[in-house]
């Protein structure tokens, strides 16, 4: 049970790149998906390097991991080319 929140964070921005792929109508889940674990990494080392808001064995870099997969799916929807 040691690494619970790590796979908590990994199922989470699993779902949140499928969603994201439903909503959206395209077919390409695998960009989805690495665009969400990345931005779902660099939301917690935001909240665990760089303003220290929690460790990694607690809960609360969850939701700053979360946010940042929501973060980088919207920007990825936003910006990527449309050819």
């Amino acid at each position: 049970m040691q690494y619970v929140e790590i796979a908590i964070a990994l199922a989470g921005a699993l779902a949140l790149a499928w969603i994201a792929d439903l909503v959206t109508g395209r077919r390409g889940l695998g960009a989805t998906v690495l665009v969400a674990l990345v931005s779902a990494a660099c939301g917690a080392f935001l909240a665990v390097r760089v303003f220290a808001v929690a460790v990694l064995t607690d809960w609360e870099w969850l939701p700053w991991s979360m946010a940042a997969a929501v973060l980088g799916l919207f920007a990825f929807f936003l910006f990527r080319s449309k050819r």
